[in-house]
């Protein structure tokens, strides 16, 4: 018995987990980015970037780094970035980019990008 609530109750959270995922390029205007295979591609330690999150752009006063940290302002709060949560990879697109993934009224963060902060 104690099996099938838990399986019921684990089918319940992944529902509501998939539920929550928004989509990405619904419109199909970055379809022929030439960029659009390397997002596609982008992981950080977390997984691929944008197969769980939208991609943010992200203004300079709204991240920083410091002590070799980062962290990120959304909604008005400051979110630290997790460190297995930055890409490595040179950033192609320029702009420092985030990866939110919003549940239960929280930001965790599956992705940051920095930017060149000009």
């Amino acid at each position: 018995m104690k099996r099938i609530v838990f399986g019921l109750i684990l089918s319940l959270v992944v529902a509501c987990l998939v539920g929550s995922v928004r989509a990405r390029d619904l419109d199909g205007r970055y379809a022929n980015s030439p960029l659009k295979p390397w997002f596609d591609h982008l992981a950080s330690g977390k997984g691929l970037c944008c197969s769980m999150a939208d991609g943010e752009s992200v203004a300079d006063p709204d991240w920083e780094s410091k002590d070799g940290h980062y962290r990120v302002r959304l909604e008005n709060n400051w979110v630290d970035v997790p460190d297995d949560a930055v890409i490595t990879e040179p950033n192609r697109a320029g702009r420092t980019m985030v990866w939110p993934i919003r549940f239960d009224n929280q930001i965790s963060i599956r992705c940051f990008m920095p930017g060149s902060m000009t």
